[in-house]
């Protein structure tokens, strides 16, 4: 278990809007993040990210229960993450299941995050939603 992923799991969940200068703690300046939605580039690109991303949440969190080094300076992350959102979900809590991929010398310079868009956001907007859980059922 790497010592690395621990810290950077510990931090990065502690993360809020009120601490989002601690990007800079865990990221390099050319840090390049991406997930089944956005490609970002550049430590401050990512920080207004996340600065959007918590003024539009009215609750996040990270939930971390895996930990796997697989190389000097590359691993993975397993999560769940918790979230609310007024417009998705009725306001109610959504729960998704996710791999972070983390590439790092001091600080990461690569994170590849990957996870369900669907579980996360059209499953819970309310005409997609409705189709998506419709497409599902005659699928299964």
């Amino acid at each position: 278990m790497s010592d690395f992923l621990q810290q950077f799991a510990r931090d990065f969940a502690a993360l809020n809007a009120s601490n989002l200068d601690q990007l800079g703690e865990l990221y390099t300046p050319d840090i390049s993040f991406r997930d089944p939605l956005h490609k970002i580039d550049g430590l401050p690109a990512l920080k207004d990210y996340f600065t959007q991303l918590y003024a539009n949440v009215t609750d996040i969190r990270f939930e971390f229960h895996g930990y796997d080094q697989v190389a000097e300076g590359a691993g993975y992350l397993l999560w769940t993450l918790y979230c609310r959102h007024p417009r998705l979900n009725g306001g109610n809590t959504i729960r998704v299941e996710g791999c972070s991929h983390l590439l790092w010398r001091d600080k990461v310079y690569q994170h590849r995050d990957y996870f369900d868009a669907g579980a996360l956001l059209y499953e819970h907007l309310p005409l997609m939603g409705s189709i998506i859980a419709w497409l599902k059922r005659r699928l299964a």
